[in-house]
């Protein structure tokens, strides 16, 4: 089988990186197109021996890049297209019918209940994400809450597939000799709290939570914060208004998967945490969550579908808060105050493990090509029925 996946971007962010861990789990020949922005991950995927192509799009109104498209479809004789984030699902699977592959999946990584991808949820873009939707085979969830908002949209039931964003759980097993070099890297001293916040420093991710909530506690606290996003700007000038400028590091857009590039990756900065924080108010999945908790980390979330859609007591030491300085203030001073417990990952990352989503995803891609075989024909030519 032969597959292409078409992305929007390849700079550092969750769907992303992603698409990378999973291609490396896929028994299947692979290439990737990206609209726009070949960023880290397209280094990676390079790196990985994958194909990628820059389409050069350049906006959401670059019809232009449509022909563009379905002739780098026609010309791989690809067996499967999978389309990943709003933009490269409206223009790929357009592409792929246009170049005469039926087998179309998609997947729907950040659909929230009121924002994808950082946009209003209008009117506008639900229509036109389901007038795309129907020219696929499968629409792809992240998580069974994401699959309830697809159905609540208007997209069939029986298009919809739940396959989970899958972590490397060996990758983020809980390194102590990593811990102390990436403090040391970072100058974090080896006796201070470290709070973890990772993902893009956007407003949905509220991470000025996280500064407030600094605020009010003691000195040897710090907030550690791993992403890159138009955000950081104003998150850092509400630290030096919130006078805990000295206490937040922000440490850049950090890769999950080595890359090459110097400093620490993820895996490694988890190490180096002692809980992690997430405040966002709206999430798909939660994927920095079960990150967190694969390294041991307890963690304080506002919403995870990724843990809500499991049995409760599938990860005791993660605890729901809400989205107010003093609530994580209080929070993370009772994980301070009950010390280091043991850094072993709890059955919720392990049902994540990224070779079950690789092997639940050939499931959909078979499904999905097996409807585009036509039913045999009867000697008359007759179709039986």
């Amino acid at each position: 089988m032969r597959a292409l996946h078409i992305i929007t971007g390849l700079g550092v962010g969750g769907a992303e990186q992603q698409l990378r861990l999973l291609l490396r789990h896929l028994p299947v020949a692979c290439e990737v197109v990206t609209l726009t922005n070949p960023g880290p991950v397209a280094d990676g995927l390079a790196a990985d021996g994958v194909r990628v192509t820059h389409l050069g799009m350049a906006g959401n109104r670059d019809l232009a890049a449509l022909p563009r498209l379905a002739r780098h479809i026609r010309r791989g004789r690809y067996d499967l297209v999978h389309t990943h984030l709003y933009r490269a699902c409206l223009y790929g699977r357009i592409a792929a019918r246009l170049a005469g592959v039926r087998a179309v999946v998609a997947t729907e990584h950040s659909l929230g209940d009121t924002r994808m991808e950082g946009r209003p949820l209008t009117a506008g873009v639900r229509a036109l994400y389901l007038l795309g939707e129907r020219l696929g085979r499968s629409t792809v969830a992240v998580s069974p809450t994401v699959a309830a908002r697809l159905a609540r949209w208007g997209v069939p039931e029986p298009r919809i597939a739940v396959v989970p964003n899958g972590i490397d759980l060996a990758r983020f097993a809980f390194d102590p000799d990593a811990r102390r070099r990436t403090r040391d890297r970072l100058g974090l001293p080896a006796d201070a709290f470290v709070i973890g916040g990772v993902g893009r420093l956007i407003p949905g991710k509220r991470f000025d939570v996280l500064i407030h909530a600094l605020a009010r506690l003691p000195a040897g606290c710090r907030l550690l914060l791993v992403g890159g996003g138009p955000e950081e700007p104003a998150l850092r000038r509400a630290a030096r208004e919130a006078g805990v400028a000295g206490r937040v590091l922000f440490a850049g857009e950090r890769p999950y998967l080595p890359d090459g590039s110097s400093g620490p990756g993820l895996p490694a900065l988890a190490s180096a945490m002692d809980v992690l924080a997430a405040p966002s108010p709206e999430e798909a999945f939660g994927l920095a969550v079960v990150e967190a908790l694969a390294a041991g980390l307890p963690v304080r979330y506002t919403s995870c579908p990724a843990l809500e859609d499991l049995p409760p007591g599938a990860a005791p030491d993660a605890v729901r808060v809400p989205c107010d300085a003093g609530a994580y203030a209080r929070a993370l001073a009772e994980v301070r105050a009950a010390g280091p417990g043991p850094r072993t990952a709890p059955e919720a990352a392990r049902h994540y493990c990224i070779t079950r989503s690789a092997a639940r995803l050939m499931d959909v891609y078979t499904a999905a090509l097996a409807r585009t075989v036509p039913p045999p024909r009867s000697p008359e030519g007759v179709i039986p029925s």
